[in-house]
């Protein structure tokens, strides 16, 4: 299974911070999010990232051709027009392939324990394609670190997902899903948002989510929350195994 990191964004509220490094280089408590994003796709064996990028872009295209790392980059080079989230997606479908592919958001990660199954693992093998257009990875409020937003998402006992509205149980989409391409069939790599196929897999009984298990979730998209969630790495312990190809 391939995967596309989602790393194009302008990181507009993490400024000053991001006036001068794009928001997936930032560093946090010592480690770059994009590079957090790469370890865990390489706990689950992903070898190819699709990586997009926008927004001061040479750098993340320079951080690819040095880093050392078991799952290869390849860019998606967006720099002349930035696509948002679906139409990065779509632009990027030639390198992702016909089969079923993870999205990963480049500012979000957790930390699990070494002994679990690994979470995107464990997605890629409950979607069913019969069922399924998008599987999600979710949280609840109570483990998300750094989250400044209100609730995404409400689930069945089946797994379907409906918009949480005025709801107040339910949970934070937690940037990672699981995507059959084929719900971009006549897309056009155009600016829009992964929230109209969201919608559309709803309407039709085919959005389904899965809860995060026994870990925290960490979003950095504020200087604040960027301190909080180091303050909470550093009290709570980081991810040890870097992943990190030896040569």
């Amino acid at each position: 299974m391939r995967a596309m990191v989602l790393a194009a964004g302008f990181g507009k509220r993490l400024q000053p911070i991001t006036l001068q490094r794009p928001k997936p280089l930032v560093e946090v408590a010592g480690r770059s999010l994009l590079e957090r994003t790469l370890d865990q796709l390489a706990r689950s064996n992903i070898e190819e990232a699709i990586v997009n990028v926008h927004y001061l872009g040479d750098q993340i295209i320079e951080f690819a051709r040095t880093c050392d790392h078991s799952v290869n980059i390849t860019i998606s080079d967006e720099r002349d027009t930035v696509l948002e989230t679906a139409g990065g997606i779509v632009k990027a479908l030639p390198l992702l392939g016909n089969e079923p592919f993870i999205s990963v958001n480049a500012d979000t990660f957790w930390v699990e324990k070494s002994s679990a199954q690994p979470t995107i693992s464990a997605m890629g093998a409950a979607f069913d394609a019969d069922e399924m257009d998008l599987l999600l990875l979710v949280c609840s409020p109570s483990q998300a670190i750094g989250h400044s937003g209100g609730l995404d998402f409400v689930l069945a006992e089946d797994g379907r997902i409906a918009r949480a509205g005025d709801t107040k149980e339910g949970y934070i989409y937690a940037g990672v899903a699981v995507i059959n391409p084929r719900i971009f069939d006549r897309a056009l790599a155009t600016p829009h948002s992964l929230n109209r196929y969201f919608d559309s897999a709803i309407a039709s009984g085919r959005l389904y989510g899965v809860r995060l298990e026994d870990a925290y979730w960490y979003t950095v998209s504020t200087p604040e929350s960027l301190k909080a969630v180091e303050a909470h790495l550093r009290a709570h312990g980081d991810m040890a195994p870097l992943l990190r190809h030896e040569s």
